[in-house]
């Protein structure tokens, strides 16, 4: 499994390839050079970043960062967790950054430049009878139950959960507005952007190439989640606690567009 996945600036699909498309993705071991240089694995052309600003490596289940400037420190941000993040100072070389998805920040002149680092193999400790007396069995899915994705992943299953087994699945906005009451800051490009993250992290296969853009695809990675989590029992009915009461918002109903108190 890929370690570390690279998610390149918007920029990127600005530039003609989707973003999908311009991930990069890294196994143990493997590593990736960014800056400004077009020789740079990952390009950022802006004229206030080095020409060579720094290394990404892989490393098992959390990744490092070299800084190669001379007088600008970097700065990695844990995007859920309240102000989260450490400080990479000048010349720092494999700095290890333990959260799960990251943002990495570089000064470049008055603006800021940035972009994303994924590591969905993030390993938490399993207790197994005779596990001290040899390696873990990997887990198939690791879930951070207490995580954003896991909530959106919840509310995905919460129709289906409820007794519908084929109920439709809500849409983004249902989700978005769902949300909210354990997530106030919910909005619909965040929820997308954790369903993107859900489908790395279960490891399912991308869309194919020429299936059409917008909604079918995102329907179509919605059903594939909900299905693969609840076939092996990734989302129990106990977890609907985590969304919260609806506090007149209303759970996800069975129907298309409707929601009913709770």
């Amino acid at each position: 499994m890929h370690s570390i996945i690279v998610v390149p600036p918007e920029e990127w699909a600005a530039q003609g390839a989707r973003r999908q498309a311009g991930q990069v993705r890294l196994a143990p071991g493997e590593s990736l050079r960014f800056g400004r240089e077009e020789e740079c694995g990952l390009v950022l052309a802006h004229p206030g970043v080095s020409r060579s600003a720094g290394v990404l490596a892989a490393s098992g289940s959390f990744w490092t960062l070299t800084n190669h400037s001379r007088d600008r420190t970097y700065v990695v941000e844990n995007p859920e967790g309240a102000g989260e993040h450490i400080k990479v100072v000048p010349g720092r070389v494999e700095a290890p950054v333990p959260f799960e998805f990251s943002r990495v920040v570089l000064p470049a002149g008055d603006e800021l430049v940035t972009f994303e680092v994924w590591a969905p193999r993030h390993d938490h400790l399993r207790t197994e009878p005779g596990a001290d007396e040899g390696a873990l069995t990997v887990p198939a899915f690791p879930l951070d139950r207490n995580s954003r994705y896991f909530r959106v992943l919840v509310a995905l299953c919460e129709p289906r959960l409820r007794g519908e087994p084929y109920a439709p699945l809500p849409t983004t906005e249902q989700l978005t507005e769902r949300l909210r009451t354990a997530w106030p800051e919910a909005g619909r490009a965040s929820v997308q952007w954790n369903i993107d993250y859900l489908a790395v992290k279960l490891r399912l296969r991308p869309a194919p190439e020429d299936s059409p853009e917008g909604r079918a695809r995102l329907n179509g990675k919605k059903e594939m989640l909900v299905a693969l989590a609840l076939r092996f029992d990734l989302v129990r009915e106990d977890d609907l606690t985590l969304l919260g009461s609806a506090r007149g918002r209303g759970r996800l109903d069975a129907r298309p567009g409707g929601t009913v108190p709770a």
